[in-house]
Order: C-alpha cells, then structure tokens, then sequence
C-alpha cells in the first residue's frame, strides 16, 4: 500500500494517530508514504519515521502545472535546505532571460516538455508563466532556487511570500522548518508585517501543541539562533488556536498575514 499527502498538516495528524489512539497498529501492508503539495519539515519527517522504520518516506517536489519535478535528497534538511535530485526536463533559469543560471545564483525552477498549453480564458497569466526555447515550450514555476555544480537544487520558497527586510530577503519555508523543529510547536507560518526601519520584519505565527508551555520570543528566537542566519530569526510572535491552511493542506499565508499584523499591531 502506498499513500500520498500533504506536508506537515496531514502527516501530523496521522502521526498524532499511530503514537496515541492507533499505537501497535498493524503497518506492515503500508509500503511507502510519499508528500508533495507542500514541505514536508525535517522534524516531522523524522518523527513519523521513528513509529514507523520500514515505511519509505519521500518527499517528493512539483507543482500543478509541471507535475513531478524530483524528490529531496538524503541530507536534506534544516542544516542544508530542502535539495531537490530534479529531473533531465528541470532547470533553474534567469526568470528575465530564461537562461539557465550560474551555480550558487538564484533564479526561477522551469520545466520543459509535457506542459499545458497555458491557463482557461487567461491569457495575461499565461505569457506570464510559459514560455518558449526554440522548439520547446516551458513553464515557470513561482519557486525560487539555486542549482549547485552537481545538479542538485535548493528550493528556496515562493517569490511571491519572500520577505524583505532591510534588503535582506527571507523564504517562509525556510523559518518555519526551523520553528517546527522546537519541540512545543505543533505548526507554523512565517510572514512579513511592516516595519518602520526594515521596511518589513519576519513573524511568525504558531499553533503549539496540546499540553505545551507557554512559549514567548526570546525563547523562539533563541531556538531559531542555532539554525538560522540573524536576520531570518523571528522579530514577532503570535500564538493561535489553530493554524489556518487550505482544505488540502497548503498554507494560507493571506491569513498568516493579517493575523501577524493585527497581534503585532502593525495593521495600522
């Protein structure tokens, strides 16, 4: 049996199952676990591969427009980042002159091949997001990374949610692994909200688990030292009561951020 999900927000509940409720349950029909949709986070992956060893759990990266670009390598992780092995159709490219960028630069993940014609009725997004390359036609994706000399890519996040502050710019991704990994927290979003002097600060909104302590700044930024440069540590906190995230598990970061900014005070 194989079963496919999405990121933290299904894996938690099923590993919430299988250590409470559904403990000693017979996995041995269940042969391999595979995520995409979103990240699936270092701490939570390794939680779940602890109740269950002879599972094969891959974290696998794609969009809707592209399908299947390739799956996380072994070491990736917190220490390294989410390093996707992508497939020969892969390239990350300069999203201006759609060539492929130099080891180390970040550019725009984009797929050749089988890819749609482009969006219903919507032309405008479409020359937006596909392109072609001779006799081939690519589609862009909206995550950015860096590619290194062995071909192996670093998946930064979404161009759209990077935050930028004082120049500086920050993926969501990156800082909600690190948070995710604090043992109290059940799940987290990452957002900008303005700033006076950075032009935007990060925050971060967290659902803790059940039973957890109260958890305040200084203790989350003192977490997130050890694993994250200084200017991509958390400057705000909110805790919620919940998480929200689409129906299949994404983040809702229109959510994430209104609710940064009206715990922070910075709504105006």
């Amino acid at each position: 049996t194989s079963v496919s999900l999405v990121g933290d927000a299904m894996l938690r509940p099923l590993i919430d199952a299988l250590d409470g409720p559904l403990r000693g349950t017979d996995c041995s029909s269940l042969f391999s676990v595979s995520s995409s949709g979103a990240i699936m986070s270092d701490s939570v992956r390794a939680e779940f591969q602890s109740l269950v060893p002879t599972v094969m759990l891959l974290n696998n990266f794609g969009s809707s427009e592209s399908g299947f670009n390739g799956t996380a390598t072994a070491d990736s992780g917190p220490e390294r980042g989410f390093r996707v092995q992508v497939n020969a159709r892969t390239a990350v490219v300069d999203p201006v002159t759609y060539e492929p960028v130099v080891p180390g630069e970040v550019g725009r993940i984009a797929q050749r091949g089988h890819v749609p014609l482009g969006y219903y009725n919507d032309p405008a997004k479409t020359a937006d997001t596909f392109f072609r390359k001779g006799e081939e036609r690519w589609v862009l994706l909206g995550d950015m990374a860096t590619v290194d000399a062995e071909g192996i890519v670093t998946v930064l996040g979404r161009g759209s949610q990077c935050i930028n502050t004082g120049g500086e710019k920050v993926y969501p991704e990156e800082v909600e692994q690190a948070l995710k990994s604090h043992p109290d927290v059940y799940d987290a979003l990452v957002a900008g909200v303005p700033d006076e002097r950075w032009g935007s600060r990060v925050a971060a909104v967290l659902e803790l688990r059940e039973g957890a302590a109260a958890l305040d700044l200084g203790a989350v930024q003192a977490h997130c030292r050890t694993r994250l440069a200084g200017y991509k540590i958390p400057r705000a906190l909110v805790i919620a009561d919940r998480i929200q995230r689409s129906p299949s598990g994404k983040a809702d970061y229109r959510w994430a951020k209104a609710v940064a900014a009206a715990g922070t005070g910075a709504d105006g």
